[in-house]
């Protein structure tokens, strides 16, 4: 065989691998829709046994409920029966809110389309990861040459992070509906308008550091969004638990969707606590891409655009860290810090990326 058709065979098997990582993308997308509509019916039909959970609530049958206590008045023969108090709002620094029972409202067929949602994200997980693998064989290289890549592989791992904690038994299937809508807007973004074909990287990238700087910023940008959605929903759930604390009554549909979520604290506390696992992991990233740049370009900080919106991205996450850890900064205050945090992450990755020029500049997108 010459070294021509070697090459042409070469050329057409990467084609080939390019086709099959773009029919594995757009399957995913298609199993990921079928699983929104699953979660969807999760929350429809757990909106259904409103009665069930409120007598449920007040028998103690419910999963993990306690009965509360009932005061016993007597009018001379008639004993009545108190309305028992619901605590509605966790004073400072106690948590006296319980946690709702989750999207399916404790009601059977709810979850039963709730587990039928998960069984579908896994799969559509799996066949998407082959995409992201068929892109990376197709190359030859890591799939992170471009913000079409980029995008592919974020919402895999962002899908990764999320099965993660279901399998770590952790309480987040919540997050379900709001993480498939964005995975299924991000694909729909990247088939459409960020598409790159498969290319070679210019020659500043062709270093081990590619495996290491994007991959970590990848997974930690995919933290951040968990961390992002959690803080978004714990300003909904707080205002609702504020609202019924002064004696108003919220509307019959924001009863139903917030009622089933955890409680506010639990929301502040899971979204804090994921953003601190990762944040070191960001500090690497940066530490990472400053050796990398030393390498490719002769020095290690430039204040290139990428770098440095990266470090006023650092810099929003150690503030709201250090309120919380020092200044005591909880619920609204520090939630509006992390999603400004959140926000200079999506325009170091979007906004640099697509409007502003500078070395970090690969492939038009």
């Amino acid at each position: 065989m010459t070294l021509a058709a070697g090459t042409e065979l070469a050329t057409a098997t990467n084609e080939h691998l390019a086709n099959i990582s773009n029919t594995l993308i757009y399957s995913a997308m298609a199993v990921y829709t079928l699983a929104f509509f699953a979660y969807i019916a999760e929350w429809i039909f757990g909106s259904r046994s409103r009665i069930g959970r409120t007598a449920a609530a007040l028998t103690g049958t419910g999963e993990g409920k306690k009965a509360p206590a009932v005061t016993v008045k007597k009018a001379g023969a008639t004993a009545v029966l108190e309305r028992p108090k619901v605590v509605v709002r966790a004073a400072a620094g106690a948590r006296d809110v319980p946690d709702g029972p989750g999207a399916h409202g404790g009601d059977e067929k709810g979850d039963l389309y709730g587990r039928i949602a998960v069984s579908l994200t896994v799969v559509a997980f799996l066949v998407e990861l082959g995409g992201v693998l068929a892109r990376a064989a197709s190359v030859e290289r890591a799939p992170w040459g471009n913000m079409y890549e980029f995008n592919i592989t974020f919402s895999t791992v962002a899908v990764g992070v999320y099965l993660t904690l279901l399998a770590l038994k952790k309480n987040v299937r919540w997050l379900g509906l709001f993480l498939i809508t964005t995975v299924l807007l991000d694909l729909g973004i990247a088939v459409t308008v960020l598409y790159t074909a498969s290319d070679q990287l210019v020659p500043a990238l062709h270093s081990y550091w590619l495996y290491i700087h994007v991959s970590t910023a990848i997974l930690c940008g995919a933290v951040f969004y968990v961390g992002a959605v959690g803080t978004i929903l714990y300003l909904f759930k707080d205002s609702y638990e504020s609202k019924l604390a002064s004696g108003g009554k919220p509307g019959q549909f924001a009863t139903s969707f917030l009622e089933r979520l955890p409680s506010s604290s639990t929301l502040d506390k899971f979204s804090y606590r994921v953003n601190a696992a990762v944040f070191p992991l960001w500090t690497f990233t940066i530490i990472a891409g400053a050796i990398w740049a030393e390498s490719a370009w002769g020095r290690y900080w430039g204040w290139d655009p990428k770098e440095t919106w990266a470090f006023i991205t650092w810099v929003a996450y150690a503030c709201y860290l250090h309120a919380r850890a020092t200044a005591g900064w909880k619920g609204r205050k520090a939630a509006y810090l992390a999603l400004l945090a959140f926000g200079c992450w999506l325009f170091n990755y979007y906004g640099v990326n697509i409007f502003v020029s500078g070395k970090h500049s690969y492939a038009g997108v």
